[in-house]
């Protein structure tokens, strides 16, 4: 598959990269149906701040469950999902108080910019509908996953 890769500032390729696989248990792969450039990317993009090399851009998406992890249970395949940013477990004390953001086992999401992408975490970082939504809704829903990482 092809993905948006950023090789340094002003440096951004389309390329041929691996399908995303389960490394954990706690994976799920997502089918990308949006996914937008953050202001975030425009800052290495344009030069500002550090850059530490090669980085597989893309971390406000939506998109479809099409494999989960064998200890996965809030999600399911085939369920439409919102992910955060910020990946977290959902279980550690500052996730129980609402601060997903600051989970002790927090990363960050990368890679989204591509058909499919690997969610590591998913039960804490994704939100699964209940339905398939219509897509003139996605740059709506697309919307929210910058909120669930900041709000």
């Amino acid at each position: 598959m092809f993905a948006t890769m950023m090789h340094g500032a002003g440096d951004v390729r389309y390329e041929e990269v691996a399908d995303p696989k389960i490394i954990a248990p706690t994976d799920a792969i997502i089918q990308l149906a949006v996914t937008s450039i953050c202001r975030s990317d425009l800052w290495p993009y344009r030069g500002y701040g550090d850059f530490d090399g090669l980085k597989a851009m893309g971390h406000e998406y939506c998109g479809v469950v099409v494999e989960i992890g064998s200890e996965v249970k809030t999600v399911k395949k085939g369920q439409f999902v919102v992910g955060s940013f910020c990946l977290s477990d959902n279980t550690c004390p500052h996730c129980q108080y609402g601060f997903q953001s600051s989970c002790q086992q927090r990363e960050f999401m990368t890679s989204a910019q591509a058909p499919y992408a690997r969610i590591p975490l998913a039960d804490g970082t994704l939100v699964g509908l209940d339905h398939l939504p219509d897509p003139s809704l996605y740059p709506d829903l697309q919307a929210v996953s910058n909120v669930l990482g900041t709000g």
